[in-house]
């Protein structure tokens, strides 16, 4: 069966951008085998992959709950001479939390650490909102504490998660007074952490080793570089 594409497809050659855009399309659907694909092909290309690239194939993997690949892949990253940012530690520590895998959520924390990286808010909310999911408290309320004690200042989204989570007299009390009486009230999965988007505005990398869902058709963009690589036939 033949396959029509627009013809504006076959007269653009792809562009690491153009590859970056598609290989997240796929990521965000834990398409990993696509993405896979998308990102070979990069390197045929002879266009590297950066930072960017990396992290996005780790959120394929994420999302397709593999954290075994994301791991391995993780591994890779540093293999392939490149050293993770707070935007791709965030990812992978996003996917212990999805997991609920609290022990290898905290190792990530601690190699964070001992790398020196400055944290952000959402690391903490991230940590905050697995600890939730487990009904703690007094977890909750030590890692509210810890953002202020590395100067992240807590947001409102770590106030509602410590909210949600105050069950008796006693709780309630401090967490209101943490957070303060006109903080909102949320339920804990309307504050749940399914996204990582936060650490990218907080972030303070260069923008292009930032994992971002960008603007265009990806319809388009994908016929352009399955056209000219062969994909389809």
């Amino acid at each position: 069966m033949c396959c029509h594409y627009p013809s504006s497809a076959r007269n653009y050659e792809p562009t690491h951008k153009a590859y970056n855009i598609l290989l997240d399309a796929f990521a965000i659907s834990g398409m990993v085998e696509q993405a896979r694909t998308v990102f070979k092909c990069m390197r045929r290309d002879r266009y590297s992959p950066d930072l960017c690239s990396y992290t996005t194939m780790l959120s394929a993997y994420i999302n397709a709950s593999d954290m075994d690949g994301a791991e391995k892949f993780f591994k890779r990253l540093r293999l392939d001479g490149l050293e993770p940012n707070i935007v791709t530690y965030g990812t992978l520590l996003k996917g212990y939390a999805k997991v609920n895998d609290l022990e290898k959520m905290m190792g990530k924390y601690e190699e964070m650490l001992s790398h020196g990286m400055k944290l952000n808010q959402t690391i903490f909310t991230t940590i905050m909102d697995t600890y939730g999911k487990n009904r703690d408290f007094a977890s909750a309320l030590y890692w509210f504490k810890e953002m202020g004690n590395h100067g992240c200042p807590p947001d409102q989204k770590a106030k509602n998660i410590l909210l949600s989570l105050a069950t008796t007299e006693n709780e309630r009390k401090e967490a209101n007074q943490l957070a303060g009486s006109k903080a909102s009230y949320q339920t804990f999965h309307e504050c749940s952490t399914d996204d990582i988007d936060e650490a990218f505005e907080s972030d303070d990398s260069d923008n292009e080793t930032e994992v971002k869902i960008l603007s265009g058709s990806h319809a388009e963009l994908q016929d352009v570089l399955m056209v000219n690589k062969g994909f389809r036939h």
